[in-house]
């Protein structure tokens, strides 16, 4: 075992599939002398080439459209999106040609192409740079999206995406990369489809992912020793949902919650909530709630950008309010 930094584990898993498979490639602004915004990519060119970590021009319409070509033709590349928020330059690329067209081609063509880089709410980046895209891109057939918390399934999440047949969006909160983990020595790889539960619990579960799966952890620090007992779920990946591990869960405490950083209207609770209730409402003995973040464009200002996003007192309070009946 070794402590890794959430960003070097990320970076390990691509070095060590790209010793592994020489269609691996990456391609993106800044990911090779630079290595990348977050530091993702650094020196990886050093040791595969300019050609294997390709620094592109300011165009993610055009690299992205690349990149889906190069899959097609028997490439596996991994796309960094400096921020996330800009790959809305490409979402035509990503929507119509890498989530269609496998299916398009009736199988004649598959997609192995990763998409990854860092979004979520910041430390005042703006509003155009606290994007939250995976609402954006639930409804488009065709693709994966993932979002990793942790170092250790940043590392086994992303080795599994790179190895995947399909299109995968890999989200990585720009507020995680320094988190520190201890990782296994030897290779593993992780699930893009299964939930993980982060803590084993009876009254209500809490359905969460990303840097929010962190706000719920911290939040349970003010209910210890007050009885509470919910269960948290990091949902991991947000296409397919993992109904099977959520409904188990449900089955057990008939009370949801669902913490997210992405906004209410349209969001991935929304999403969310029409599935429990297809699939569990019998089992529900109070309604969904939804913690969400506020519909508006992220304020610059830090005191008003902390105010639109769910916090650890707020996760607490409605646990505590929800197990007790009070909601």
């Amino acid at each position: 075992m070794a402590e890794t930094l959430f960003f070097n584990a990320l970076r390990a898993a691509i070095d060590e599939e790209m010793a592994r498979d020489s269609a691996v490639m990456v391609m993106g602004e800044d990911v090779g002398h630079y290595g990348g915004s977050y530091k993702v990519t650094k020196d990886l060119y050093k040791k595969y080439g300019d050609m294997r970590v390709l620094d592109t021009p300011i165009a993610e319409n055009s690299f992205t459209g690349m990149a889906v070509g190069a899959a097609m033709t028997g490439l596996r590349p991994i796309i960094e999106g400096m921020n996330m928020g800009f790959l809305l330059l490409a979402f035509n690329q990503i929507s119509n040609n890498a989530g269609m067209l496998r299916y398009t081609s009736g199988g004649n063509f598959t997609i192995p192409l990763v998409i990854r880089g860092p979004g979520g709410v910041g430390r005042q980046l703006g509003a155009e740079h606290s994007q939250r895209l995976e609402a954006y891109f639930q409804a488009v057939p065709g693709l994966k999206i993932v979002a990793c918390s942790t170092p250790r399934n940043a590392k086994g999440l992303l080795k599994s995406a790179i190895r995947d047949e399909n299109p995968v969006l890999f989200f990585e909160h720009v507020l995680l990369y320094n988190l520190k983990e201890d990782l296994p020595d030897d290779e593993y790889l992780l699930p893009l489809d299964k939930a993980e539960i982060v803590r084993p619990g009876k009254d209500v579960t809490v359905l969460t992912y990303s840097r929010m799966r962190h706000h719920c952890t911290q939040a349970m620090k003010s209910l210890e020793g007050k009885g509470y007992d919910p269960e948290i779920i990091d949902l991991i990946s947000l296409k397919p949902l993992d109904l099977e591990t959520i409904g188990a869960s449900i089955k057990k405490t008939h009370k949801v919650i669902i913490v997210e950083e992405c906004m209410r209207t349209g969001g991935i609770g929304a999403e969310l909530t029409a599935s429990i209730v297809d699939n569990f409402f019998d089992e529900l003995d109070a309604p969904v709630l939804r913690m969400s973040s506020q519909d508006i464009p992220t304020p610059y200002n830090g005191k008003l950008e902390y105010l639109t996003i769910i916090q650890p007192p707020q996760i607490a309070e409605a646990i505590e309010k929800m197990v007790d009946g009070k909601l």
